[in-house]
C-alpha cells in the first residue's frame, strides 16, 4: 500500500511539472510572437484612431486564439496570470487587438483583485460602456472604443481621484515603455 502511494505520488509530481513546462515560454519567444502577430494583423496601429469593423471571422483569423477568445467571445483570463498584474513599468497600454491606445502607467494601481487595475482611461473615446447582466450580476463591461473588444469590467471601488477600477484582461493589454516611444517619435521626427 506504501509502495502504490509513492508511486502514485511520484506519477502526481512528474504529470505537475509536465504541464508547467507546456504553459511557460520565454519571454524572447513571447515578444517574437506578439511582433509577428502584429506584422499579420491590418488593423493593428498605434496612430490610427478610425473605427474597427471586421466580422468575427475575419477577426479569428488575424488574432491569437488567446486574444480572440477574451476580445471577441468576452472572455475572461484566469486570475493572477496576468503577466501586467504586477507589472510596474512607465508607459502606455494598448488594445492587443488593434493598438488602440487605452491607459497610461501611471493611473494603474495595485487592487489585489488578480487583474491589471487602473483608476482613468487615456481618454473618454478610448473606452466603450455597456451594461453586462452576464451570470445575474449587474455589471459595466467596458470595451475598446476602436474595435469593440472586450477589455474587462468597471467597478466603483477604485483609489482617488476617480473612485473607479477598470479591471482589465491582461491578455487585451499591449504596453509600450515611454522611453521606447519617445525615441521612436524622436526618429520619426528626423525622416
Amino acid at each position: 500500500m506504501i509502495k502504490m502511494v509513492k508511486i502514485g505520488g511520484i506519477l502526481l509530481l512528474a504529470f505537475s511539472l509536465q504541464q508547467c513546462s507546456y504553459s511557460q515560454s520565454s519571454p524572447t519567444n513571447q515578444k517574437t510572437k506578439m511582433e509577428t502577430d502584429k506584422k499579420t494583423n491590418p488593423v493593428y496601429s498605434r496612430t490610427d484612431t478610425s473605427k474597427v469593423n471586421l466580422s468575427e471571422e475575419e477577426w479569428k483569423k488575424i488574432l491569437p486564439s488567446e486574444i480572440y477568445s477574451i476580445a471577441r467571445q468576452k472572455g475572461t483570463e484566469r486570475a493572477w496570470t496576468s503577466k501586467f498584474e504586477k507589472f510596474s513599468e512607465i508607459g502606455t497600454y494598448y488594445c492587443a487587438a488593434c493598438g488602440n491606445a487605452l491607459f497610461k502607467s501611471d493611473t494603474k494601481f495595485e487592487s489585489g483583485c488578480g487583474w491589471p487595475s487602473f483608476y482613468e482611461p487615456i481618454s473618454k473615446g478610448s473606452i466603450i460602456y455597456s451594461p453586462d447582466h452576464s451570470y445575474g450580476m449587474e455589471r459595466t463591461e467596458v470595451e475598446c472604443g476602436r474595435c469593440k473588444a472586450h477589455l474587462g469590467h468597471l467597478f466603483e471601488d477604485g483609489p482617488p481621484p476617480t473612485g473607479l477600477r477598470y479591471c482589465i484582461n491582461g491578455v487585451v493589454l499591449d504596453f509600450e515603455k515611454a522611453k521606447e516611444a519617445e525615441k521612436k517619435y524622436q526618429n520619426s521626427k528626423k525622416d
